[in-house]
């Protein structure tokens, strides 16, 4: 896929300019894990789910200043199972679920944070995303996928590449990639994309991805690519 369809991309750039407004549209925000299923363990020994929750309330402000309603999905962590995320999201435009990325058990080494045994790798950061081919709409994931990466990449973020070939590439120049049977991206009734901020297992990064500055303007990255994608995509 593209950086952009050509269409797209003149959209994005009334919208970047406040030329057009961006039309109504609500997403579903879904804060990944939960808090019986925290999720990853950051190099430091804090849970996935703590960052997760933590962009999801820089991210939806972002979105809301674009015109956008969003629809909280398990903020405060008491959902349970994957298949409730996309229950919980019907009736919405787009589904979007943060997490943040960890590393397989080979690729990690033991270290001491204040005083707790630890695992981390500095070997791989950065974003990517997913989508599903089994999305009951998974031409317009694509497209939003393609629309977040492109400008989380003009923001000056930097891209992982360690999850392909185990995932095939929907879009490499944007870090897309394929993820056809991931619950909470086809058990949808509507376009879904899985973001992953970052790899927490990452010494360095992690302490980025909890600075409050840096949140804000990759939760405007992101914001913007959203706003583009729904505002060029009928409904």
């Amino acid at each position: 896929m593209p950086l952009l369809f050509p269409w797209a991309a003149i959209l994005l750039g009334l919208v970047l300019s406040g030329a057009l407004p961006v039309r109504a549209a609500e997403v579903a925000v879904d804060v990944g894990h939960g808090l019986k299923d925290g999720g990853a363990i950051s190099a430091r020994g804090r849970a996935e789910f703590e960052f997760n929750r933590d962009f999801a309330r820089v991210l939806q402000p972002a979105l809301e200043a674009r015109g956008i309603t969003v629809r909280p999905v398990n903020y405060d962590g008491l959902i349970g199972g994957l298949t409730e995320r996309p229950l919980a999201a019907s009736g919405a435009d787009f589904f979007l679920s943060l997490h943040h990325d960890s590393l397989s058990a080979h690729l990690l080494e033991d270290w001491e944070w204040q005083g707790s045994a630890q695992s981390f790798s500095d070997r791989y950061a950065g974003f990517s995303l997913y989508v599903s081919r089994n999305n009951p709409d998974a031409l317009v994931s694509e497209r939003c996928a393609s629309a977040i990466g492109a400008m989380m990449r003009r923001a000056g973020f930097v891209p992982t590449r360690h999850h392909f070939p185990k995932r095939e590439w929907a879009d490499e120049e944007n870090a897309v990639h394929y993820y056809d049977n991931l619950v909470v991206l086809y058990r949808t009734t509507l376009p879904a994309v899985l973001f992953e901020a970052g790899v927490i297992k990452h010494r360095d990064e992690e302490l980025l991805l909890r600075d409050p500055a840096r949140q804000v303007r990759m939760a405007d990255a992101v914001a913007t690519g959203v706003a583009a994608c729904l505002y060029a995509t009928p409904r």
